[in-house]
């Protein structure tokens, strides 16, 4: 599948197969994800596979959102703020976030292209993840990504019209709502 395609095939999915997704995928699935751009290609971000059910079930929980316990999988893309350091706090305030967002796109539509489902979480306690986790101080997670196959189809939801949100050389003002 062509990146275009993936992009447009792309969706959260919340509902999965109890089907395990080869370690080989998910780690080919993190390389492309790695591949994404970074400040100073400092690569400040790290990713912890999730399978064991019992931290599956406590990430579950720190999120509020029961659905992540019941994928084969869950990547938790996390920033390094060591590695980041050089850039100060803008890198530890932006750059390493851009960073770790840049790489979970690669993940989502990777994922996509192995024909497997995933949904972004965000919302989620971070001093639980962190704990549950055994992360150190200067890790910091972002992003909690259940992976596996779709056990029902997910509808599309609608995107706001283009012409909505595009802006030429200024502000034009509000075009949507």
């Amino acid at each position: 599948m062509d990146v275009k395609e993936a992009i447009e095939k792309r969706k959260s999915t919340r509902s999965f197969l109890p089907k395990p997704v080869p370690i080989n995928v998910v780690k080919e699935i993190l390389r492309f994800a790695n591949m994404a751009p970074s400040a100073g290609n400092l690569q400040a971000r790290d990713f912890i596979i999730v399978d064991e059910e019992e931290k599956k079930n406590a990430l579950a929980k720190a999120a509020h959102q029961a659905f992540i316990k019941d994928a084969p999988v869950i990547i938790v893309a996390c920033a390094n703020y060591k590695r980041i350091a050089p850039y100060g706090v803008r890198g530890r305030e932006l750059y390493v976030i851009q960073d770790v967002s840049a790489a979970v796109q690669n993940i989502l539509l990777a994922a996509t292209d192995y024909g497997l489902g995933t949904c972004w979480v965000g919302a989620f306690d971070e001093e639980a993840v962190s704990s549950i986790l055994s992360l150190p101080s200067y890790i910091r997670p972002l992003a909690l990504i259940p992976i596996g196959y779709e056990s029902m189809k997910e509808r599309k939801t609608e995107r706001v019209n283009i012409n909505n949100l595009i802006h030429f050389n200024k502000w034009e003002g509000d075009k949507w709502r």
